[in-house]
């Protein structure tokens, strides 16, 4: 029978008080001697691994979803008008201008801008491709800080009264650049004896910028308020006012306030209308996707209590020594819980400080990835935005900890319980 650790300490009374020194002690022991038996260490290191792992994956994993989301808010809500004010009847406004003042005055309003759009089709020496056309005031433009101080831009701003501005994916399909000549295509045109004739003409290119968002960059043509409603055949009347307010996440108190500003026969359309179901989709994707991510932890548990169990049937005899030298069943309890949590807490510290490191150099990553796999890792085309998002949210941190931890510890109530059951008189006979 190997020898059981000493116990000291006033211990011979059996008066341990609750995580006390020697079951530090006992414990530490326990733990060093796991690294010379084989398939306990091998299990105890599988259990490390996978705790490790799965914090890290899961602060990794929670950190883009939330930058994937954060970011495509805010590009939103910077391209997008957080409210519209529509005509409710789809013919117009006519006292736009009005409309727009009267909005501008309210305290909660930061922008108010008339505006016209149209989907057409644009062409250049390099090919075609459909755009979203809408019409904007210079004044207003500048105001529109996704456009005036964009991710990337090329020509001036300033030139926008005598040209147009598009999208920088637009203008790489279309190969354009400043100065260049892009045609547009509106197949609303004069009726004539043979049909209706498609509206057609060209615009100089004034200015290019990269918003972010894939499908902004690729469609958005900004043009003139003037010239937009005479090309559009809508002189005098606008499609509508589009609004930025200081609060976008408040926008429906907002909308509500502003109703009695706007007049009759008009309906205010808002930007969590537009966007509303896509939001939702990504808060309840990050919730299952930390659900099953969470899965890692209760296979690690598992292992933890095969651990466990092994170390606790390797130490019958130490724990038949000392139940019989007095300790209680609590101390028992708690000298294994703090062997086997100890796995739970080393693996819970490596993943987090694996996880937000990686978070932090997420693109140095990405850069050294792509350079070795001659691959993209983040398709703009399929994820709207330019570059992977990552944004480290230590609520989300301290979820993943309490998570991982909370298995662990569950994980070894059992054994320890099971320990601390043993009969002294059993555990020396089966020794």
């Amino acid at each position: 029978m190997s020898e059981a650790p000493p116990i000291t300490d006033g211990s011979a009374s059996g008066d341990l008080g609750p995580f006390s020194r020697v079951e530090w002690m006992i414990a530490g022991r326990y733990l060093r001697a796991r690294r010379r038996e084989g398939a306990i260490s091998v299990i105890a290191g599988f259990s490390l691994a996978g705790i490790f792992l799965g914090v890290g994956t899961l602060i990794v994993v929670m950190s883009v979803m939330n930058g994937f989301r954060i970011e495509l808010v805010n590009r939103i809500l910077g391209a997008q008008p957080h409210i519209v004010v529509l005509p409710a009847e789809g013919s117009g406004l006519v006292e736009y201008d009005a409309v727009a003042g009267r909005l501008s005055r309210h305290p909660a309003v930061t922008r108010a801008a008339p505006m016209v759009e149209g989907r057409l089709m644009a062409s250049s020496h390099a090919g075609a491709a459909g755009v979203l056309l809408r019409g904007l005031r210079f004044e207003d433009l500048k105001t529109l800080d996704s456009v005036a101080d964009p991710e990337e831009a090329r020509g001036d701003i300033a030139n926008y009264r005598e040209g147009v501005a598009i999208g920088a994916g637009l203008a790489d399909a279309l190969d354009l650049r400043p100065g260049g000549t892009i045609t547009l295509i509106s197949p609303r045109g004069p009726v004539t004896p043979f049909g209706v004739r498609p509206r057609l003409k060209s615009w100089t290119v004034a200015y290019v910028f990269r918003i972010g968002i894939h499908q902004y960059d690729n469609a958005f043509v900004f043009m003139p308020l003037e010239g937009a409603q005479k090309f559009l055949g809508r002189e005098g009347r606008a499609d509508g006012v589009e609004v930025m307010v200081a609060e976008p996440e408040r926008v429906e108190e907002v909308s509500a306030a502003l109703a009695p500003a706007v007049g009759e026969n008009v309906r205010l359309w808002d930007w969590k209308r537009e966007n509303g179901a896509f939001i939702t989709a990504l808060k309840v994707e990050a919730n299952v996707m930390f659900l099953i991510l969470s899965l890692i932890f209760l296979i690690v548990a598992l292992n933890i209590v095969s651990g466990l169990v092994m170390l606790v049937k390797e130490k019958t005899p130490h724990i038949g020594i000392m139940r019989t030298f007095g300790m209680k069943r609590g101390a028992v309890l708690r000298i294994f819980f703090i062997a086997g949590s100890a796995t739970g807490i080393v693996g819970t510290a490596l993943g987090v400080v694996g996880g937000v490191l990686f978070t932090v150099y997420i693109h140095d990553i990405q850069a050294v990835v792509e350079w070795a796999t001659g691959t993209p890792v983040w398709d703009s085309e399929l994820r709207y935005l330019t570059r992977l998002p990552a944004v480290l949210q230590w609520r989300d941190v301290a979820l993943t900890v309490v998570t991982a931890l909370g298995f662990s510890f569950l994980a070894t109530l059992y054994p320890a319980w099971r320990a601390a059951r043993l009969d002294p008189v059993q555990a020396l006979h089966n020794a």
